[in-house]
């Protein structure tokens, strides 16, 4: 029997060619067809440094990626190798090919984290390196690293944060967010500023910064706010002290426990307004927005006293006669958690919100 050399060498050719593309469709349906994700919340993180081989061994051993060479060598050819670090949220079910398209955009997950009116920026810190996805690269650093560490020319950095929720993701460092905080406070007190009433006795926007933080810690119930600016900024008007118990707690520093005694409000510090006339040298919180608009337009009246309630809100009075009947009535007797504007909850700081792209405010 003569065979056919032509006809042995075509059916190999049309052989390799069926089989060929039979391949090539199979992994092209490999490629594109979405498995089951199983990860821990359906995050996947990609570090720093890892190489493009590294991830898709990973992926492999997750049960994404059945042919990590394969993966690999398609990205290369398609000139995608080029994967970001960071964490994502990945979907319910993840092709090779949306897999790759995802490290590619970057949609990295985004975490918020809220800081919160009237606090500290110590209190400010520490709900910053309690969040476990912040870079903590300003722990355990003097106020004076801390600004150096920012680049500010500042005397004093207190106050000077903006209270407001930050979004952010893995990685990203405690000194960026408070930076993003600082610019945001300037921007806020900024447009303020130029807005305010007229013939208010601040000579600077800082002035008017240390009389919100003060507005902001004594507040408990917000329709209160420019009530008690406006208390303030008469008994500054007239020589009188502030006599705030705020500003004394802050200059106590950590001596403070938790209650106010006699002899506290008259030990002089910087702070102790009982003792000092006019504002205190440096804001003693962060305050807000709504603070620093009461600050600026406080209300019109001729009150000069208040008195916590108890309830949240104050008593206000026009003389110290009827100033000390209020206190007869509210507070004859001060427990030890006394306060004169309820403490503000913190948040919960380990938020997460769904992949929406690059970080924003």
């Amino acid at each position: 029997m003569n065979v056919n050399p032509l006809r042995v060498v075509t059916a190999i050719a049309v052989w390799v060619l069926l089989m060929t593309a039979a391949s090539g469709y199979y992994i092209w349906s490999w490629l594109n067809t979405p498995q089951p994700v199983k990860l821990p919340d359906s995050v996947y993180v990609i570090e720093r440094g890892s190489s493009l081989h590294s991830v898709a061994q990973e992926l492999n051993s997750h049960g994404l990626v059945r042919w990590p060479r394969v993966w690999v060598g398609y990205a290369r050819v398609l000139n995608l190798s080029n994967i970001k670090a960071g964490e994502y949220r990945l979907a319910q079910k993840e092709s090779p090919v949306s897999l790759l398209a995802r490290f590619q955009k970057g949609e990295q997950l985004q975490h918020q984290i809220t800081l919160v009116e009237g606090r500290t920026l110590k209190e400010f810190l520490n709900t910053l390196h309690r969040h476990s996805k912040i870079q903590r690269t300003l722990e355990n650093k003097t106020y004076d690293e801390i600004l150096a560490e920012l680049g500010l020319t500042i005397k004093h950095p207190e106050g000077y944060f903006f209270p407001d929720t930050y979004r952010f993701i893995r990685g990203d460092s405690d000194q960026g967010i408070l930076l993003r905080a600082y610019l945001r406070m300037n921007e806020v007190l900024h447009q303020e500023w130029i807005n305010k009433a007229e013939g208010l006795p601040y000579k600077s926007a800082y002035e008017a910064l240390i009389m919100a933080s003060i507005v902001e810690k004594e507040t408990g119930a917000a329709f209160e706010r420019k009530q008690i600016a406006g208390v303030f900024v008469r008994r500054l008007q007239k020589g009188m002290r502030l006599q705030t118990d705020p500003t004394v707690i802050y200059g106590m520093g950590d001596s403070y426990k938790g209650n106010i005694r006699k002899r506290d409000l008259k030990t002089p510090t910087p702070y102790n307004t009982y003792t000092n006339h006019g504002l205190p040298p440096t804001p003693i919180a962060m305050p807000g927005r709504e603070a620093i608009h009461a600050a600026l337009h406080p209300a019109s009246g001729n009150t000069l006293y208040f008195v916590a309630k108890g309830d949240g809100t104050h008593q206000f009075s026009s003389t110290l006669k009827e100033h000390e009947a209020a206190v007869t009535k509210f507070q004859k007797k001060r427990r030890s958690d006394y306060r004169s504007a309820p403490l503000k909850q913190e948040p919960v700081t380990e938020q997460s919100d769904s992949t929406i792209g690059e970080s924003k405010e």
